[in-house]
């Protein structure tokens, strides 16, 4: 075997194969969906509830409770998200991309205190504080947390908590000996650079039409 294969790979030797296809499917549709988000497309909701629901069964199978928890607040801000960005009034968006308000900005740290505090009581009750990783997860559950919300309202901010998010949770996945989902959240911190590059150059174009 090849030492470089062996070392990303070999933690997949324990693991059922379905868990490996499944991951390998949810990690498929996390790019699509993301990729949608980029182009500003409803369906970065649908293609979204699809691997979040994946991952919510893998990671409590695997005693990832943040990370769990995580996807699962995903998927329930994908239904309001889907539904926030249909709804038109005459024929217009409702939400177009905006900046975010100094209230957003107040209730996205709220968002980001009780999203921490809520993780740290979780783990405490199950004992899940036994490694250093679990506080990181404490950490990025709260970053993405207010990042989904963000999207959902259209906000162009929330590419920055995305950014931030994935470029900790890169290694964290490695280290945890998820290599494909590492590749994956490295993916997808370069969709979010671009995602937030394409958004700007359309806020700019809705404010330049004001």
């Amino acid at each position: 075997m090849n030492p470089l294969f062996d070392f990303l790979f070999s933690q997949y030797s324990g693991y059922d194969t379905l868990d490996i296809v499944l991951e390998l499917v949810a990690a498929f549709f996390t790019v699509t969906s993301v990729v949608y988000a980029k182009k500003n497309n409803v369906l970065v909701f649908p293609t979204g509830m699809i691997c979040t629901a994946i991952f919510v069964y893998l990671l409590l199978k695997w005693g990832l409770l943040g990370d769990m928890m995580i996807n699962g607040y995903y998927f329930i801000m994908s239904l309001y998200g889907w539904y926030i960005w249909t709804r038109n009034v005459d024929d217009l968006p409702v939400t177009p991309i905006s900046k975010t308000s100094p209230k957003e900005h107040l209730i996205s740290l709220g968002i980001f205190i009780m999203t921490v505090v809520f993780v740290f009581l979780v783990y405490t009750v199950f004992d899940k504080f036994n490694h250093w990783t679990s506080y990181l997860d404490t950490l990025t559950t709260g970053i993405f947390f207010v990042g989904m919300w963000l999207m959902a309202k259209r906000k162009i901010e929330n590419w920055i908590y995305w950014i931030i998010g994935d470029i900790i949770t890169v290694p964290l996945y490695f280290y945890k000996g998820l290599t494909f989902s590492s590749i994956l959240y490295f993916v997808l911190t370069i969709i979010a650079i671009y995602g937030y590059l394409a958004w700007k150059k359309n806020l700019n174009k809705i404010q330049a039409a004001a």
